[in-house]
């Protein structure tokens, strides 16, 4: 598919991490990293933000970047402004926008890959992925979310609590009684339809869950789950960079 577009969504302000796109990870900030990865895979990419200093960064490293409002509340919106101001510049139309965490320094091939080849079928709407949990922590932490999908791979529900619920069954018992799935938070979507999901207004169970895909399938859109055997490392702290650079 070569109507591809590769959006990284970059926020300077963090509560738990400020300024964590320009961190830097062996002599590059971390927003290089990510870009650099992502352009190996999709030949038009672009940084999304709202700050000064990301901007300059991306510049220094040559990498296009466009600058977006700092009202938006999700990546999502981010996305959908960053690609019309590149089409109204570039002229480029894409087919389907990949949305890449821009805290992902070592996001993997697989990953950007997968989403992209999810789009064979012409009725897909928007692709994520998933991996198989295979631990405790994991399956109980609240700050991972999951997902379950039909026999087509499509999302039934995403939470951050263990689903299915296995009733009759200790829970230290379940991850070996059924699998579970972690979702990876990378997105791509029908461009036609980022534009109509971004028109969305905030559902109750995103609210309750604060899981903004909830709202994409209260909506009636349907998310096609690829499955990948990669974990994914995000920065969310300076305790999770330097948790890495120790593994590096």
């Amino acid at each position: 598919m070569n109507n591809v577009l590769g959006i990284i969504p970059a926020r300077f302000a963090s509560s738990r991490f400020p300024g964590k796109p320009l961190a830097d990870i062996k002599g590059k900030a971390m927003i290089q990293h990510v870009y650099e990865r992502v352009a190996k895979q999709i030949a038009n990419t672009i940084v999304a933000t709202d700050d000064e200093r990301i901007e300059q960064a991306v510049m220094a490293f040559g990498g296009n970047v466009v600058m977006t409002s700092a009202n938006h509340k999700s990546g999502t919106e981010r996305c959908f402004e960053a690609y019309e101001k590149y089409r109204k510049k570039t002229g480029f139309d894409a087919d389907v926008i990949v949305n890449i965490q821009g805290d992902e320094p070592f996001i993997k091939e697989d990953h950007i890959q997968k989403v992209i080849s999810g789009f064979v079928k012409e009725e897909t709407e928007i692709v994520t992925l998933a991996k198989l949990i295979d631990s405790q922590e994991e399956l109980f932490s609240s700050n991972q979310p999951k997902v379950v999908f039909n026999s087509f791979n499509e999302a039934l529900y995403f939470s951050r609590s263990p689903i299915p619920f296995m009733r009759a069954i200790k829970k230290d018992l379940w991850i070996e009684k059924n699998d579970y799935y972690k979702h990876i938070g990378i997105y791509a979507y029908r461009t036609e339809v980022l534009e109509k999901i971004v028109q969305f207004k905030p559902s109750k169970l995103e609210k309750a869950e604060s899981l903004e895909q909830l709202r994409w399938l209260e909506n009636g859109m349907t998310i096609k789950v690829e499955l990948t055997k990669y974990d994914s490392q995000s920065v969310d702290t300076p305790e999770d960079l330097d948790r890495l650079l120790a593994m590096m």
